[in-house]
């Protein structure tokens, strides 16, 4: 996704001229185009001209307790046909988006292998559930047509986090030296990570405390729950342990998942010398705002 950091543009047209309504999203040098739409908005959007071309989808149902969405990933030729038998059938989902080649170079095989490449890295990311029964093979493309594929790939990887969608998103290396290494500890155990602008990531070998606080909010009792079944929580007998560096929303999720509490991760993450986020974060600002 955008691997050389390059700068670029996106443009966002509203038809239909509401924020919440129908969008259509291109970028710059860019032969494609996302369309966003909504399950209440569909019968309407579904008239344009773009949903009768060669395409890839993702189906998202939000969950409202803040845990994780709900995914679904296919392709159609076109997109129309099976998108119509998805808003009959499948009821989970809340809002969509497509993609297609505003010069009608994606054929079949091309969005197979893009569905296919999807279902991949979201299994790897872990941060949705997959409605997908089973996986998707990807159809043998040429050389050449592959690196156009890959390509058309990373444009739509860089238009996700404009949409509030991380599915895709594997936890990167904690190799960035740009954010410092943060430390949580509580009842016998140990947690390392960074605050980043993708998230709070928890590093791979981290722990967290296996009994939950009563107290604890329901979601994050079900976030716990949900990454132990997705292979990201091991559990070790006495506590759990990250099996993989893992991106959480935010600071306070993260510090609550690992300390089995309702936490404020801002406190609760300190870096080696005891000083905690916040006191870190806030370093250099004027607070009285002179």
């Amino acid at each position: 996704m955008n691997k050389n950091n390059s700068p670029f543009s996106f443009k966002i047209f509203l038809p239909d001229g509401t924020v919440d309504g129908l969008r259509i999203i291109s970028k710059s040098h860019w032969t494609g185009k996302g369309i966003v739409f909504n399950r209440s908005n569909y019968k309407e959007a579904s008239k344009r001209e773009e949903f009768q071309k060669t395409g890839v989808y993702i189906l998202v149902g939000d969950a409202e307790d803040g845990t994780l969405p709900t995914i679904y990933i296919g392709e159609g030729e076109p997109v129309l046909r099976r998108l119509n038998s998805h808003y009959a059938n499948k009821d989970f989902w809340n809002w969509g988006v497509f993609f297609v080649s505003t010069d009608n170079s994606l054929n079949k095989a091309h969005v197979k292998n893009l569905e296919s490449q999807l279902i991949e890295l979201a299994e790897k990311a872990k941060r949705a559930k997959l409605d997908n029964s089973v996986g998707s093979h990807a159809p043998i493309l040429s050389e050449w047509e592959q690196a156009d594929v890959d390509s058309f790939l990373d444009d739509m990887l860089s238009i996700f986090p404009l949409l509030g969608l991380s599915a895709f998103r594997k936890t990167k290396k904690k190799s960035n030296k740009k954010y410092p290494t943060l430390v949580t500890c509580g009842s016998g155990i140990s947690a390392k990570g960074q605050d980043t602008e993708e998230g709070f990531v928890v590093f791979k070998g981290s722990e967290a405390k296996k009994s939950h606080a009563p107290s604890m909010q329901n979601y994050l009792v079900n976030m716990r729950k949900e990454l132990l079944e997705s292979g990201v929580l091991l559990d070790e007998g006495e506590k759990f342990n990250f099996l993989q560096d893992y991106t959480f929303k935010s600071p306070s999720t993260a510090a609550s998942v690992v300390l089995a509490r309702n936490a404020n991760g801002r406190i609760e993450w300190k870096n080696e010398q005891g000083v905690t986020l916040r006191d870190i974060q806030t370093e250099g600002i004027d607070l009285n705002g002179e």
